[in-house]
């Protein structure tokens, strides 16, 4: 993938000394759909960030002054569509990084290459993601009811999740971008 830049980070491909920056986050995700992702020592996270690194759909989000690993992008491209999501260490949440860097991804997905629809996937009890979501613009597209299971209960059957659509169009990000250009909110 091409680095991005915005004022406070940079947008690249996994490296491998991105490792510890991984395991901080992964060794215990947040959010129920990254479970599969868990990390448990060093050499996984190694393994990991070597998987990462070689595909431009896994992109890291670093800091630009120190490029340390805060979290990471994904951009998976289905033709003109593409399915995008998140994943940050929660010691950087509130800092406004996670819009930072999906804005500058969004930005180069509809203005560089020219995506017609992105496309996100939020747990229903994920409020934080939802207003991320809201907040690039993305409008609110469905529920599925008890969509997908992350992880089991005591007993072994699957603990199914409610997941929430958003989507976002190219002429609906060219028409934000040009009110907010101008000063008006969305």
């Amino acid at each position: 993938m091409k680095l991005i830049e915005t004022d406070r980070l940079v947008l690249r491909n996994f490296r491998r000394e991105d490792a510890g920056g991984l395991l901080a986050y992964l060794k215990s995700p947040v959010a129920s759909c990254f479970l599969s992702l868990t990390l448990r020592d060093t050499d996984a996270a190694l393994a990991e960030a070597d998987r990462r690194g070689a595909d431009d759909a896994q992109i890291a989000v670093c800091l630009k002054d120190s490029n340390q690993l805060i979290g990471d992008l994904f951009a998976h491209a289905e033709g003109d569509t593409v399915s995008v999501g998140w994943n940050f260490n929660p010691a950087f949440s509130g800092q406004g990084y996670a819009f930072e860097a999906a804005r500058a991804l969004f930005a180069d997905l509809f203005e560089a290459q020219n995506i017609r629809r992105l496309y996100a996937y939020v747990e229903d009890h994920n409020l934080p993601s939802q207003k991320l979501c809201e907040r690039l613009g993305m409008r609110r597209e469905g529920l599925f009811l008890e969509y997908i299971s992350f992880q089991n209960d005591d007993t072994g059957r699957p603990i199914y999740e409610n997941t929430l659509q958003y989507a976002l169009l190219k002429r609906e990000w060219s028409a934000s971008s040009k009110r907010l250009a101008r000063g008006e909110c969305r």
